[in-house]
C-alpha cells in the first residue's frame, strides 16, 4: 500500500460521501511516496522520529494482545503528552498540563539540543511504562538517537533528567486515571485494563433476547476453533480526559430502535453495500480498517499528522505541539465515544440483519473467493476476515467516525487549513481476501475533513455500523476536536 503526498492540486471534484477525487482531475507533479510507515528522513524533527518509535512499538503490542483501540489511544496520548511536558521547560511561554510553567529552565538553557534530550528521555520513560515488553526497542532507539539510556537518571536538572522526571511523574499519575492500567481497581479481575464496573451483556453470543442491545459475536480462528470476545474496556467512560468537562459532554442522542422505519432503512443500506461492493469501496473499507500492523485510529491519524508535518516542513516545536494535540484528541474522542457505547449499548448490523431477515433470502458477500451469493439473513457476514467479524463493543456511536472527525477537526484548526492532498494506492481485498484478483485502486483525499468522512462511511460499507452510528459519531468528533484545540492553544500560549 502506498500513500503519496501531493503538494500541488488542480481542480477537484469531490465524490459524495467519500471525499474522493478522480485521479485524472488532479495535477500529479511534485508528489512523494508514503508506504503506510514513516518516510521521514534527516529533515524531520526528533519528535517525528520518536513518534515512529511509538507507532512501531504499538504494532508489536497489537501482535501480542490484538487490537485494543482505547488502550492504544491512551498510550499514544501518554507518550505525546510526555514529550510535550518535557519540551515546555525549554520553551519561552508554553505551559504543561501537570507542571504548568513550574519547570521552566533559564533562557540560556532553552536550546534545541536540550529540547531534544528532554523529549527523548520523557518519551522513552513513558514508552517503557506503557509497553514494558518493548523496553529493549526503546533503549535501542535512545542509543540510535545518540543517547546513553542511563544518563537521564543521574541529574534531574539536566535536560535528560527533566525528561525522566516528567515521564515518571506523568506515568505515576496515569496509573490512577481510571483506565486500570495496573489492574488494581476495586472490582476488577486484577488483569491490566480489566473492567471494574460490572458490565454484563444482555444477549449471549448465540441468542438474542433484545435486538436493540449489544451481542458478543463469535469469531473463527484459522484452525476452526471459535471464540466470542466481550466488550473491550467497558469502563473507559471513567478514564480521565484532556479537555472534556465530563465523558457525557457530547453524549449522542437516543439511537434509532427496532420497529422504527429509520433503523430498517439503515440496515437495508448496509445489506445493499455488502451485496455490491466495488473494488474502490473494498479499498476504502480496508484502508480505514487499518488491518495487520494496525495502530488503531489514533495511530492512523498520527500518521496523517506526520504527513502534514513533512509536507509543510514543520520543525521540532511545531511537531511536539501537533502530535500532542492529535494524541490527546484521539484519546478524548475514545472516552466520549465509549460513554455513548456504554450508555446506549446498541447491537451491530451482524445482530440486526439476523433479526430482520433471519430465514429470508438476501444477497451478500459469500466469503473469500465466493463473491456475492444468495444466502439467508442468518448467514450474512460483514466484509471482514472470519477471525475479526466486527469490533467487540457496542455499535453506537462509531469509534472510527468519532476519532477521525475529532482528529481531522483539531488538525484543521491547528494548521489553519483543511488541505490534505493525499493519494492512496491499494489492492482491493488484500486483507480480507488476499488471493483476490484485480487492479490496484487509487483513492484521493483532498481534504482532512474528507478523510474523516471516508473513515465514517467505510464502516457502513464494511458492515460494522449503520448510518446513525456514523452521523452522530462525526458530530461528536467535531465537537471533541474543537474543545481539544481550544485547551491546547491555551497551553501553547496562543489563545
Amino acid at each position: 500500500m502506498h500513500r503519496r503526498q501531493l503538494l500541488k492540486a488542480g481542480s477537484m471534484l469531490t465524490l459524495a460521501g467519500t471525499g474522493l477525487v478522480p485521479g485524472s482531475l488532479l495535477a500529479r507533479e511534485r508528489r512523494f511516496q508514503h508506504a503506510g510507515t514513516s518516510v521521514g528522513g534527516a529533515d524531520q524533527s526528533l519528535a517525528y522520529h520518536w513518534l515512529d518509535v511509538l507507532l512501531d512499538v504499538a504494532v508489536e503490542d497489537v501482535k501480542r494482545n490484538q487490537a485494543r483501540p482505547t488502550i492504544l489511544a491512551r498510550a499514544m496520548a501518554v507518550v505525546t503528552a510526555a514529550m510535550y511536558e518535557a519540551w515546555v521547560p525549554f520553551d519561552d511561554k508554553a505551559r504543561g498540563v501537570m507542571f504548568g510553567a513550574s519547570l521552566r529552565r533559564p533562557a540560556s538553557e532553552r536550546t534545541q539540543e536540550n529540547k531534544e534530550a528532554a523529549i527523548s528521555f520523557a518519551a522513552a520513560c513513558a514508552l517503557k511504562d506503557q509497553y514494558p515488553e518493548s523496553a529493549a526497542m526503546v533503549d535501542a532507539a535512545l542509543t540510535r538517537f545518540g543517547y546513553d539510556p542511563a544518563m537521564g537518571v543521574a541529574s534531574r536538572t539536566s535536560a535528560a533528567g527533566v525528561g525522566v522526571l516528567v515521564g515518571e511523574k506523568l506515568c505515576a499519575h496515569k496509573h490512577s486515571d481510571g483506565a486500570n492500567q495496573l489492574g488494581d481497581e476495586v472490582g476488577s479481575s486484577g488483569a491490566p485494563f480489566s473492567d471494574y464496573t460490572g458490565y454484563v451483556p444482555v444477549n449471549p453470543p448465540g441468542k438474542v433476547w433484545n435486538p436493540d442491545r449489544w451481542q458478543p459475536i463469535t469469531f473463527r480462528r484459522d484452525d476452526g476453533t471459535t471464540f466470542a470476545p466481550g466488550f473491550l474496556t467497558p469502563h473507559w467512560y471513567r478514564v480521565e480526559s484532556f479537555a472534556l468537562s465530563g465523558p457525557d459532554q457530547f453524549r449522542a442522542p437516543e439511537p434509532p430502535r427496532v420497529g422504527s422505519a429509520q433503523l430498517k432503512a439503515e440496515i437495508d443500506e448496509v445489506i445493499a453495500y455488502n451485496a455490491g461492493l466495488t473494488d474502490e469501496q473494498k479499498a476504502i473499507v480496508e484502508f480505514m480498517r487499518d488491518g495487520p500492523g494496525s495502530t488503531g485510529q489514533s495511530g492512523h491519524w498520527l500518521r496523517f499528522a506526520q504527513d502534514i508535518s513533512r509536507r509543510d516542513g514543520y520543525d521540532l516545536d511545531q511537531d511536539v505541539k501537533l502530535f500532542f494535540q492529535v494524541g490527546q484528541c484521539a484519546h478524548d474522542a475514545f472516552v466520549a465515544s465509549w460513554d455513548s457505547k456504554r450508555y446506549w449499548d446498541t447491537s451491530r448490523p451482524w445482530t440486526l440483519v439476523r433479526h430482520y431477515y433471519g430465514d429470508e433470502t438476501i444477497r451478500g458477500w459469500g466469503g473469500p473467493g465466493k463473491g456475492v451469493v444468495a444466502m439467508k439473513g442468518s448467514e450474512w457476514y460483514p466484509y471482514s476476515p472470519y477471525v475479526f467479524v466486527s469490533p467487540p463493543f457496542p455499535s453506537y456511536v462509531s469509534g472510527h467516525s468519532t476519532v477521525s472527525a475529532a482528529c481531522a477537526e483539531t488538525m484543521r484548526l491547528f494548521t489553519g487549513s483543511d488541505r490534505l492532498e493525499m493519494e492512496l494506492v491499494r489492492h482491493p481485498g488484500e486483507i480480507t481476501e488476499p488471493d483476490a484478483l484485480g487492479e490496484d485502486v487509487t483513492l484521493w483525499l483532498p481534504t482532512i475533513t474528507g478523510a474523516a468522512e471516508m473513515a465514517g462511511i467505510s464502516r457502513i460499507m464494511g458492515g460494522y455500523h449503520i448510518q446513525a452510528d456514523n452521523v452522530e459519531g462525526l458530530a461528536m468528533g467535531r465537537s471533541v476536536g474543537q474543545v481539544v484545540h481550544e485547551r491546547a492553544q491555551d497551553l501553547f500560549g496562543h489563545a
